[in-house]
């Protein structure tokens, strides 16, 4: 731990980022004591070593995931950079069936940077990890040069065991299971562009960014063994994500347009922008392909839970050498519902 023996704090109010926060010497201990550990504070992070020990349960397998975030604008409807960092990496460890145990985070400044807007981004992710029960323990940042940043860049590294018998993974899905959705789709993307577009509509399109790992484990104890793929549809949205399921596991699906659940307000968004929300971005929300006695129970814990509210069963594994994802339109036909080619909506997380 740094001692508190500067000429004055920080001002957090009107200071900026100089490369001074990023040189390793007074500056730099200055920024990560009175604004990192101030917010973040936890027995890991007040010993001031460069890495965390911890202990894990006696023959857990242990997962890992790292992910970085560039979103702009950084602050939208429902969220900003910061919780999104803390959310995004939990949901890579809980779709493995992890329950996650600790984060690490690594920060790259932009030189002129506000100290006020950093402090705000700082405090929502230690909210979103004190509310999500998983503490950051380790990290570190970085200063770049005015103009070679784009104002703060985050990325996350997260750690969680996966408790004995869980199997779940990409490669589980066979014909006959069932695909289960556990809400709405699209609203971070749409929330996302309509903040960049500066577009405004009736109704405020919020992000549903959340960590989803209390919803799986509620999902594991409903249906034991009943689970077989989790996967958070983010980048490339629901499609995409399907498709990268179904090439995985060697598979076909089916869904039915009719039953995917999109808020009025996103759809009106995306008619007006040209997008498609089977491609728009989600950030709390889950697909799970589960056997097909395993459903109905699977779905009554996810109603029961706050993030599962408005799950549906969407679809059914079908058994396809082509590893198709078509769908059954609300108009009586079908069609492919291919991979995502491009990028609809870029850095939207």
């Amino acid at each position: 731990m740094v001692k508190k023996n500067y000429i004055r704090p920080l001002d957090l109010k009107n200071g900026r980022i100089d490369m001074g926060h990023g040189a390793g010497g007074r500056a730099a201990a200055q920024l990560i004591e009175e604004l990192f550990v101030a917010a973040f504070d936890n027995p890991y992070l007040r010993q001031g070593d460069d890495s965390a020990s911890f202990a894990l349960p006696v023959g857990a397998r242990m997962v890992m995931a790292t992910d970085g975030h560039v979103v702009s604008p950084l602050f939208f409807p429902g969220g900003d950079i910061g919780c999104l960092s803390v959310h995004g990496t939990l949901n890579d460890v809980a779709m493995s069936g992890a329950q996650p145990l600790y984060l690490a985070a690594s920060f790259i400044l932009e030189e002129g940077f506000p100290l006020a807007e950093l402090k705000r981004i700082v405090n929502s992710m230690a909210a979103a990890a004190r509310e999500a029960g998983v503490p950051v323990i380790t990290g570190d940042t970085k200063v770049v040069e005015r103009g070679k940043g784009d104002g703060v860049f985050i990325s996350t590294t997260g750690v969680g065991v996966v408790a004995p018998g869980v199997d779940i993974s990409g490669i589980n899905a066979r014909p006959g299971d069932v695909v289960l959705l556990s809400g709405t789709i699209g609203d971070h993307g749409v929330a996302i562009m309509s903040k960049r577009e500066s577009l405004e509509f009736e109704t405020t399109i919020q992000s549903d960014t959340a960590a989803l790992h209390t919803l799986v484990a509620a999902m594991l104890q409903a249906a034991p063994g009943g689970v077989r793929v989790l996967r958070d549809p983010t980048r490339g949205g629901l499609a995409t994500t399907l498709n990268e399921i179904a090439g995985q596991s060697g598979v076909g699906m089916v869904l039915e347009e009719a039953s995917i659940p999109v808020l009025p307000q996103v759809d009106a968004a995306c008619e007006l922008l040209g997008l498609d929300p089977l491609y728009v971005a989600n950030e709390g929300k889950l697909i799970a392909i589960c056997s097909p006695e395993s459903a109905d129970a699977l779905l009554l814990a996810m109603r029961a839970h706050p993030l599962g509210a408005q799950a549906v069963r969407i679809g059914t594994v079908t058994e396809d050498p082509h590893h198709f994802v078509q769908m059954n339109t609300r108009f009586g036909g079908r069609r492919v519902v291919d991979w995502l080619s491009g990028e609809q909506l870029p850095r939207i997380c």
